[in-house]
């Protein structure tokens, strides 16, 4: 019973060291859309497509963010990375697609299909896609995560977060509270320096999508 309570104690005790470690390195770097830096390409973060293969309103909120930042000239490149390891299953697919049925032109759109998790992603973004700074996008709960996690892998990232799929309260509040679990993972990655669950040689897409007039 004792024992028990007190690895309880210590898994809080850890899960809240590590929630402040994940904010402590997004700080100052968290801005809104009119604010943000300008920077050469803006990373979204995936998540759930629905079985209609649209994104959910959370992945749209995001993808829109991301539409804006290009149409304000904040950005000149969007990746999309998200979980593609099925295929029926493309979440990069189909944010590329909602993106360009909104108006952003087809080749200012690089897909990573491997990004399976915030980690992925960033470590992907760097040493897959070369990039060096960014605006990552995603819910206003995981951004600190994100951007930590995109900066300790040398990318200079700011980060614009959404917070209109707050009407989802359920959800919202599950996505607060699942961050402290994420951030232990997300500080244990960052100690072991894993490797992606895919690497793969240098691919060149958002260096050719920035350089698009």
């Amino acid at each position: 019973m004792v024992v028990g309570t007190l690895g309880a104690i210590l898994a809080v005790l850890v899960a809240v060291g590590c929630a402040r470690w994940v904010r402590s390195g997004a700080d100052g770097y968290l801005y809104d859309l009119a604010a943000v830096p300008a920077a050469p390409v803006a990373l979204v973060l995936g998540a759930q497509v629905n079985s209609d293969g649209q994104p959910s309103a959370f992945l749209a909120a995001r993808l829109e963010i991301a539409r804006q930042l290009l149409a304000n000239e904040k950005i000149k490149a969007i990746l999309v990375s998200g979980d593609h390891g099925e295929w029926a299953y493309d979440e990069p697919g189909a944010m590329q697609a909602w993106l360009v049925a909104r108006g952003v032109p087809a080749d200012r759109v690089v897909q990573d299909h491997a990004g399976f998790d915030t980690y992925d992603s960033c470590v992907r973004a760097n040493k897959i896609f070369g990039v060096r700074q960014a605006i990552v996008v995603t819910q206003d709960f995981h951004l600190p995560r994100a951007v930590t996690l995109c900066r300790k892998q040398g990318i200079d990232a700011t980060g614009v977060g959404d917070d209109t799929v707050r009407v989802y309260e359920r959800m919202w509040i599950r996505g607060e509270v699942r961050e402290y679990g994420a951030a232990v993972k997300a500080a244990a990655d960052v100690l072991t320096a894993r490797d992606p669950i895919f690497l793969g040689p240098h691919e060149t897409g958002v260096e050719d999508a920035v350089g698009t007039n």
